[in-house]
C-alpha cells in the first residue's frame, strides 16, 4: 500500500506539526489509545475533522506513554480542553480474550504491536492529564467511556465499578456517537462557559455535588446498593436500558454518597440524512499517518479501507450486543448520492482492484427505522421490533438497499460489491415484498462462496434470552438462500456464527447445539464463547443471574470448566476435546451419544486408546464441513477481534472515539 507522504494532509500529531501550521496553541488535544488513521471508520478521525470544520484547532496525541506524565504535554495546555478516548475498542476487550488471556496483537497499533495502550485507557489517560494540567477541562468519549458511563459490572476484575467519569478525574463524558454533543460542548467552552456549567447538553454525563438544579430526573439505585451487584444492579440497568431512546429517554441520577452524584442527560437526537452525509464528506486522508509507514502501517485499516458505512443504529436488540446502549435503536442511513460519491472515490484510489468489501454497518440490510413512528415518537419502550416475532408495525423493506447495491456495482471500475457486515435473516424473511428478490441478488452478486449469518444457537429457550428469533426462522432462511444460490448457478453455503455459554444455555442446550452441528455436517473450527462486555443485557444476566427485562432468574455458566465443556461440545470433532465432550455428555445425562453409532458424538475411550474423534456426520444435501467465523458482535461495541483479520470498524462505534 502506497501511503501519502505529505504530513499536511493530517492534523498535527506533535508540537513541530503545530508550529509548521503557524499555530501557537491548539484548542483541543485529542488523546487516544489508537494510532492515527484518518478514515471515517475511525472515531478519532470523525470527531477531529468535525471540530476542524467548525474552525477549531485540534492536535491528535496517539498512544502516549502512560508511565510518563510528560507524554501528554506534547502540545502544551490546550485553549479549551482535552478530549480522551480509549479508541475504536474497549481497551480491555482489545487486550484480553474471553478466557482473560492476553492477546498477542493490536490491530489498531503500528504493525499490530501489542502494549502501546494501557488497560482501562480512559481512566489512565484522564488521571495522567490531571496530574500534568490541574485545571484543564477533560472530556471523555468513545465506546469505552460510553458503555461505562454509570456503575457497571467489570468482567476482568469480576466486580462492580463506579462510573468511569469519577475514576478518570474527567469533567464531562459524551456517550453515544457524539457528533452533536462535541460541537455543542466545543462551542460552549469557546463562549467562555466553565466545563462545570455544561450540564444541559443531551448525550452527556456530568458529576455534581448537589441535585438542587437537577430536574425531572429518575433516581437510580445508589452506588452503595449497586456495588453488591444482584437485584439492585439488574433493576438499575433495566431503567438505564429503558431510557436509551432520544424521544422518550429521561434524565438519570446515580448517587455516590450524600455529596457526589453522576447525572446522565437524555440521549442526543439521531443525525438526519443530511447531517450523516456531511460527516462522511469531511476531508479524510483515508490513510494511516505517514509516521507508521516504517512499522508497516495499521492493520485495522485493511479491513475497512475499501468498505462503505451506510448506516448506524440497530433495532435487532441482541442481548449480548451493546449497540442499543451506545448507538440506539433508531437506524440512521446515508443517502444513495453520498455512498455513490464515496464509492467513486474508492474506485479512483491507488490499490483499488475493483472490489468493494462491504456496504453496511452494524446490520447491513437496515436502511431505515423499524417503523414510521420511530422518528416522531421514538422506539417503543419495553417492546422489541424483531424478536421473538416481528412487530406488526415493522416495515421490512429491502427495496432501498437493493437499489443502492445496484447503483454501486454499476459504477465504472467496480467489479464486485460484497456484503460482509452481516444481514439480519429474520428481517429478510419478514420482507414479503422484496425479501426473495434481495436473496436472489445477494446470491448472484454479493457473496463469495460463504454467507455468514448469526443464528447464535438452535435452542429456542436460549434464543429467547438472546433476543433472537426461533430456530425455525433460520432454517427457512437457509432453505431460501439455497434456492437462490442454485438459481444463480453457484455453489455457496450459509456459515453460521455460533455462541457457547450465553446466559440461558446449560449443558442440555449445548448438547442440542452439538447435535445440530452433527446433523448438518458442520465442523466449526472457531466458536465464540460468550464475552461479558460492559453494559449489555447479557452481561447483567451473567453478573446477577437475573434477566433485567423481567427480573426472572436465568441460568449462567460461570465456571471455567462448564464454559470449556459447552465450547467443546460444539467442536466435538476435535480430538483434543474428546475427554471434555465425554464429561459434558455424562453430566448432561446423554451417554447415548457416546458410542459407535452414526448419531454419537464421541466413541468410548478404552485403556491404551489414542484420542478418538466424534462420529461421522449424517449424509445429505449441503452436509459440508466448513470453517466457521468467530462471532461478529462479541465486544459491544465495535467490536473485539473476531478473526485473524483486524476487528471491523464499520458502524463507527465511537462518540469521541
Amino acid at each position: 500500500m502506497t501511503q501519502p507522504r505529505d504530513r499536511s494532509r493530517f492534523l498535527p500529531v506533535c508540537h513541530q506539526d503545530m508550529v509548521d501550521r503557524g499555530w501557537d496553541q491548539v484548542d483541543f488535544v485529542y488523546v487516544v489509545g489508537d494510532a492515527y488513521v484518518d478514515h471515517s471508520s475511525f472515531g478519532m478521525a470523525i470527531i477531529s475533522r468535525l471540530l476542524e470544520a467548525r474552525g477549531f484547532k485540534v492536535g491528535v496525541l496517539c498512544q502516549p506513554d502512560w508511565t510518563d506524565p510528560e507524554s501528554v504535554c506534547e502540545f502544551g495546555e490546550p485553549r479549551l480542553g482535552f478530549l480522551v478516548s480509549a479508541g475504536n475498542m474497549d481497551s480491555m476487550v482489545n487486550h484480553y480474550t474471553v478466557a482473560r488471556n492476553h492477546r498477542s496483537t493490536d490491530a489498531y497499533s503500528p504493525g499490530g504491536k501489542m502494549g502501546l495502550r494501557p488497560d482501562r485507557a480512559c481512566v489512565v489517560y484522564g488521571n495522567l492529564i490531571r496530574r500534568a494540567f490541574r485545571h484543564a477541562p477533560i472530556i471523555l468519549g468513545g465506546i469505552e467511556a460510553s458503555l461505562r458511563r454509570l456503575a457497571h459490572y467489570d468482567y476482568w476484575c469480576n466486580s462492580m465499578r463506579r462510573s468511569v467519569l469519577l475514576d478518570s478525574a474527567a469533567d464531562l463524558l459524551i456517550y453515544g456517537m457524539g457528533e452533536h454533543q462535541i460541537v455543542e460542548v466545543a462551542e460552549a467552552l469557546d463562549a467562555g462557559l466553565s466545563v462545570r456549567d455544561i450540564t444541559f447538553i443531551d448525550g452527556t454525563v456530568y458529576k455534581t455535588k448537589s441535585l438542587e438544579h437537577v430536574y425531572d430526573a429518575v433516581e437510580l439505585p445508589g452506588w452503595d446498593a449497586v456495588r453488591q451487584g444482584g437485584e439492585a444492579y439488574a433493576r438499575s440497568f433495566a431503567v438505564q436500558y429503558a431510557n436509551t431512546d432520544p424521544f422518550t429517554g429521561k434524565r438519570l441520577v446515580e448517587s455516590y454518597g450524600e455529596h457526589e452524584f453522576v447525572v446522565q442527560n437524555p440521549p442526543s437526537a439521531p443525525l438526519s440524512v443530511e447531517e450523516l452525509d456531511a460527516v462522511y464528506r469531511l476531508p479524510y486522508a483515508r490513510a494511516w499517518h505517514p509516521d507508521y509507514d516504517a512499522a508497516g502501517g495499521i492493520p485495522a485499516l485493511s479491513e475497512v479501507r475499501f468498505s462503505l458505512t451506510s448506516n448506524r443504529g440497530c433495532f435487532g436488540e441482541c442481548a449480548f450486543c451493546a449497540l442499543t446502549f451506545h448507538q440506539g435503536r433508531i437506524v440512521q442511513a446515508r443517502s444513495h448520492e453520498s455512498l455513490v460519491e464515496e464509492a467513486r472515490e474508492l474506485a479512483a484510489e491507488p490499490g483499488f482492484k475493483g472490489y468493494i468489501h462491504d456496504v453496511g454497518g452494524p446490520t447491513a440490510d437496515f436502511r431505515a427505522p423499524a417503523c414510521d413512528k420511530q422518528l416522531k415518537s421514538g422506539a417503543c419502550p419495553g417492546k422489541r421490533c424483531l424478536a421473538p416475532k416481528p412487530c406488526k408495525r415493522l416495515v421490512a423493506d429491502h427495496g432501498d438497499y437493493l437499489q443502492l447495491l445496484r447503483r454501486i456495482r454499476a459504477l465504472p471500475g467496480v467489479r464486485k460489491v460484497f456484503v460482509r457486515s452481516g444481514i439480519r435473516f429474520d428481517y429478510v424473511m419478514a420482507d414479503g415484498a422484496h425479501g426473495r428478490e434481495f436473496l436472489d441478488e445477494l446470491a448472484q452478486h454479493h457473496v463469495s462462496g460463504q454467507l455468514r449469518v448469526a443464528p447464535e444457537h438452535v435452542s429456542d429457550a436460549v434464543l429467547r434470552v438472546m433476543g433472537k428469533p426461533s430456530h425455525e426462522v433460520y432454517e427457512r432462511f437457509v432453505h431460501e438462500f439455497q434456492r437462490a444460490t442454485e438459481a444463480a448457478g453457484k455453489e455457496q453455503y450459509v456459515v453460521p456464527y455460533l455462541m457457547s455459554s450465553h446466559p440461558g444455555s446449560g449443558l442440555a442446550e449445548a448438547v442440542e447445539l452439538a447435535e445440530y452441528c452433527r446433523d448438518m455436517g458442520f465442523n466449526p473450527q472457531q466458536v465464540q464463547d460468550f464475552y461479558p462486555t460492559p453494559s449489555t443485557l447479557a452481561t447483567v444476566m451473567y453478573a446477577t443471574g437475573l434477566d433485567p427485562r423481567t427480573m426472572e432468574p436465568v441460568y449462567v455458566a460461570k465456571s471455567r470448566l462448564e464454559k470449556a465443556l459447552q465450547r467443546a461440545l460444539i467442536q466435538y470433532r476435535d480430538p483434543k476435546n474428546r475427554d471434555l465432550v465425554e464429561e459434558a455428555l455424562r453430566r448432561a445425562g446423554r451417554t447415548d451419544l457416546i458410542g459407535f453409532g452414526p448419531k454419537c458424538l464421541v466413541r468410548p475411550k478404552r485403556p491404551g486408546d489414542k484420542d478418538a474423534p466424534g462420529g461421522r456426520p449424517a449424509a445429505g444435501k449441503g452436509r459440508r464441513t466448513a470453517k466457521a467465523a468467530p462471532h461478529p458482535k462479541a465486544a459491544a461495541a465495535k467490536p473485539a477481534p473476531k478473526r485473524t483479520k483486524p476487528p471491523r470498524a464499520n458502524g463507527h462505534k465511537g462518540g469521541i472515539r
